[in-house]
């Protein structure tokens, strides 16, 4: 068997930088076991698997570790190979997922935007669980705010500077395991940034999280007082996108850059 395969840097305009995904085409579903070695094989931080469907196609997304609820950033790379490779005559898709419903992605020029949930973060109190996985680089005196959500942890910092020297200890945040961690401040240049880390799921820092902007853009909509904002993921590669909030949903526009096309042989 002959797997269609595709790599795509999502959320940037240049190759080797925004966050790699790995795209995969197949007539049927394989067994899970069988998605998640291919997924691994590709040792990327995302592999997405697309099944035609009625409406469009299902879409199923695995790390080398488990199978992801919600990834932003491979469904934009689904997308951008559909829209530059497989079907160019499309402007839009539609994505059946197993967690979250339909998810649609619409075609402008090169820009790509996705239609996602927002999803709720309620403001809280930092747990000692929360303090002990994020110090020491952050104190109980560097928090401005803190909200949870989603299995995630928001932490909400002065400056863009806070985030950017932020020194991760990767055993520490993974104690919070189910739960994640994301850390945002205002952005010098752009409305907000953020870095997000979950080593438990295989990702010790993402590089560019769409999925974690669906907290974010809610928040910071609230925070700043306007629906449409600027942000920008401070890892490494680094990346940009726009948030919309309209109502329940987020819109997250960005670009993709492809970079490797082949076949998987199974």
């Amino acid at each position: 068997m002959h797997i269609p395969v595709f790599h795509v840097d999502a959320f940037t305009d240049r190759a080797f930088r925004g966050n790699p995904a790995a795209v995969c085409f197949l007539d049927f579903w394989l067994d899970d076991a069988l998605l998640g070695k291919v997924a691994r094989e590709n040792n990327l931080p995302a592999t997405a698997f697309l099944v035609p469907s009625v409406t469009g196609y299902a879409l199923r997304w695995f790390s080398p570790v488990c199978e992801l609820k919600l990834c932003g950033h491979a469904t934009l790379v689904a997308a951008f190979v559909l829209f530059h490779f497989v079907s160019p005559q499309l402007d839009e898709v539609v994505f059946s997922t197993r967690f979250r419903g339909d998810l649609r992605v619409q075609k402008g020029g090169d820009l790509l935007a996705m239609e996602f949930p927002a999803l709720a973060a309620t403001s809280c109190a930092p747990t000692p669980e929360l303090l002990f996985a994020v110090a020491p680089s952050v104190t109980t005196g560097d928090i401005l705010q803190t909200f949870a959500g989603n299995q995630t942890y928001v932490v909400l910092l002065a400056s863009q500077a806070q985030v950017q020297s932020f020194q991760p200890d990767i055993a520490r945040l993974e104690t919070l395991h189910p739960e994640v961690v994301v850390i945002t401040a205002p952005g010098d240049e752009v409305d907000f940034v953020s870095r997000y880390f979950a080593p438990g799921y295989g990702l010790p820092e993402d590089w560019v999280t769409g999925s974690s902007h669906c907290l974010l853009a809610p928040i910071w909509a609230e925070r700043l007082g306007k629906p449409t904002l600027k942000a920008r993921q401070l890892s490494a590669r680094g990346g940009e996108m726009t948030c919309e909030l309209r109502g329940d949903r987020v819109m997250l526009q960005g670009k993709a850059v492809a970079t490797l096309k082949g076949s998987l042989t199974l």
